[in-house]
Parts: C-alpha cells; structure tokens; sequence
C-alpha cells in the first residue's frame, strides 16, 4: 500500500476524533460554559448537519480545484476550525467554529476516497479506500476515549488542541507524501445531485439510513451523562466505557459487511429489528452497571452492522434507477447519516429535557429504528414487485 494512503489515514482518524469525541466530553463543555445538556448535545446536530449539506455542495463548487491544494486547504480549514473551538469564548462561538470543521470533513472523505483509489492498481482500489476509512474506525476505537480522556483530565479544549495537532500532522504528510499530478475526475455538479434526490426509491433508501443510523444517536449524543448519572459509573470510566464500545463498533462494522453481501434488504431488516430491541432493552438495563455494559457492547455492534448494508443497497438502487449517478447516490447516503446523526442529537435533546428524562432516550430512538424496519420491507416489497415483470419477461 503506497505510503501516501497513510497521509489520508491519519486524516481520516483525526476527523472521526472531532466529530464523535464531543460525545464522551458533553456534561464537561455543559458545565463549563454554564449550559444545559440538551444545548450541549446540539454541538453534535450542528456539526453532523455541516457535514450533511456542506458536502455536496462545496464539492460541486470546488470540483475545479487541483486535488492535492483541495486537501490541504481543506486539512488546514480542519486546524483552523478545531483551534478556533478550543479558542471558543462562549457557546455560540463554538458551535461557529464546529461548522467550519463540519464542511472539511464532509469535502474531505468524499475526494479522499477518490484519491485513494486511484494511488494504486484497479484491483486494489476497494482495499485502498477501506484503508483511508480505517482511520474512522480506529478513531472511535482509540481516539474518542483518549480525546474524552485529556478534555477530562486537562478541560475539553485541551482535547481540541490535541485534534488540531492530529490534523497538523495530517497536513504535513500530505504535504510531503502525496503526488502533485493526481488525476481530478469530473465533478459532480448540483443538478446531478438534484436528479438523484427525484428518485422515490432512492430517497426511501435514504430515509432507512437516516432513521436507522440516527435512532441510535438519540442515545448516543448523551451517553456520558447515562453512565454517570443513571448507571452510576465515575468520569474517569466513561473513557474506558467507549473503548468498549467502540471495539463493539469496529467488530460490528465488519461483520455487517459479510451479512450484507448477498442480500443487504434482509440483512438491513434484521439488524435494524435487533438495534430496536437492544435500545428498548437499554432502557431497563442502564441502571445496573453490569447490564448496561452488556447492552452497549451489543448496541454498538448492531448500530454500526447496518452502516456497509446501507451503502451497498443505495448503490445496487442508483445502479438501477440513476446508472449515470452512482458516486452522487453514494455521497448523499453518507449525507444521509450524517443528517440522521443531527436530527437524533436534537430528538435526544428534547428528550431530556422533558419530564422523561435521560433514560427514556433508548426507546425513543428505537422508535426511529422501527421506522427504519418499515421502511426496509416497503422497500424489498418494491424490489420484489420489479424483478417479477423483469424475470417474466425473461
């Protein structure tokens, strides 16, 4: 694997570590900026919102641009931002400062991949890209508990001056690493994007990802203070907590893959079935300590099984219904989670806000997963419904 991969690798983990990270640092930021949790767990809906519609169209305006000055003024817009957080004098300044770091994420996986691709063989390609996005998983794994573990130790903006390092490091690897000629395919312009959001079984796909991937992050975004407040569990666990769960994440995501293979509509509709049981489950188990690790570990499996299922579904449909706009379908997925990721924050926001509290989180965002359930058999109802004329007329 060309070294230059490395460069888009560290990248990729030090932009997973800001994204997630907040979540294990919100009852820290709440009391030290004297605001409510629910104000805090917007931090996340922000961010993943910059993500949702800042991707798409800053890489249709900034298509023209030379990849490798786009990837590092995008890693340099990534320090900026991420000091301009640990700068923040107040909440709004902060939330300012996440947008900016939002729209270099968003911009940055989807040419990182691209680059990745095309830096080795056609036949490594798949390999090359899983490796650039290995830096995602190994930064829930290791970077959301380490970065949660310094704000603890040190203030939460000490953690993001620790991700503007990362992304320092990132940017001089780039620098140094990556060749000046990459090729530069054509880009995708808004109207592409447009046709593709005019497909009713696509935005049914997009949907399932949106309310499967985000129904966990009703949970998720307040997990922290779960573990403290009603699990009983000492800041200084909650760490070691989400490197649990981030193992549980990084298994689940592979062995979703495998599931999904051959029949990702059912895969999707059993996995989404086991996340809604096991949040319901959470909702009972999270005032026992011992239980509650039992069903995170398997919550994080399952909330990241359905993440390569998702994907593959949405190409196997673009294939079919937008041929000319796969690599659109793709990215508006990713858009897609990312969006689920914001409206499960502020669900989960109002939710403890109200007289149900921060336990009734679980059930509420499985009832989003439930949604998802149904919207997973509508949609293989609909694929069955195609292939049979298709087979008849055979």
């Amino acid at each position: 694997m060309p070294i230059a991969i490395f460069a888009l690798t560290i990248a990729a983990y030090a932009i997973g570590t800001t994204e997630f990270v907040i979540v294990g640092l919100l009852p820290t930021v709440a009391g030290d900026l004297g605001i409510t949790l629910p104000l805090a767990g917007l931090i996340v809906s922000v961010y993943a919102l910059g993500v949702t519609f800042g991707a798409p169209i800053l890489t249709a305006l900034s298509g023209r641009i030379e990849r490798k000055p786009l990837l590092l003024g995008l890693m340099a817009l990534f320090i900026a931002g991420n000091g301009a957080a640990a700068l923040s004098p107040g909440y709004e300044a902060l939330l300012v400062a996440r947008v900016f770091s939002a729209f270099a994420h968003g911009v940055f996986f989807s040419v990182g991949a691209t680059i990745a691709a095309d830096l080795v063989p056609e036949n490594r390609r798949a390999s090359a890209i899983a490796m650039m996005f290995l830096g995602l998983t190994v930064a829930i794994v290791t970077g959301v508990p380490l970065g949660t573990f310094i704000g603890q130790t040190f203030g939460w903006r000490a953690t993001f001056w620790a991700v503007s390092a990362l992304g320092a490091v990132a940017f001089v690897g780039i620098a140094a690493l990556l060749p000046a000629n990459l090729a530069k395919a054509p880009p995708a312009s808004l109207i592409d994007q447009v046709r593709v959001l005019g497909s009713g079984r696509l935005l049914l796909a997009f949907a399932m990802t949106a309310l499967g991937y985000g129904g966990t992050f009703v949970t998720f975004t307040f997990l922290a203070p779960i573990l403290q407040q009603a699990t009983g569990f000492s800041e200084g666990n909650v760490s070691l907590i989400l490197v649990l769960y981030g193992l549980a994440i990084a298994a689940g995501n592979l062995a979703g893959g495998r599931i999904a293979n051959r029949d990702p509509v059912k895969a999707l509709t059993i996995l989404f079935a086991l996340q809604a049981a096991v949040l319901v489950l959470f909702s009972f188990t999270a005032i026992s300590p011992i239980l509650a690790l039992v069903t995170l570990a398997a919550l994080g499996f399952l909330s990241f099984a359905n993440v390569p299922g998702l994907q593959l579904y949405v190409v196997q449909l673009a294939k079919r219904h937008r041929p000319g706009a796969v690599d659109v379908a793709s990215a508006l997925n990713i858009a897609a989670f990312n969006l689920g990721i914001a409206v499960g924050a502020w669900l989960g926001g109002l939710v403890v806000d109200s007289s149900l509290g921060l336990v009734a989180t679980p059930w509420v965002g499985a009832i989003l997963v439930g949604a998802a359930v149904l919207l997973t058999l509508w949609s293989g109802l609909l694929d069955n419904r195609t292939s049979q004329p298709a087979a008849q007329a055979a």
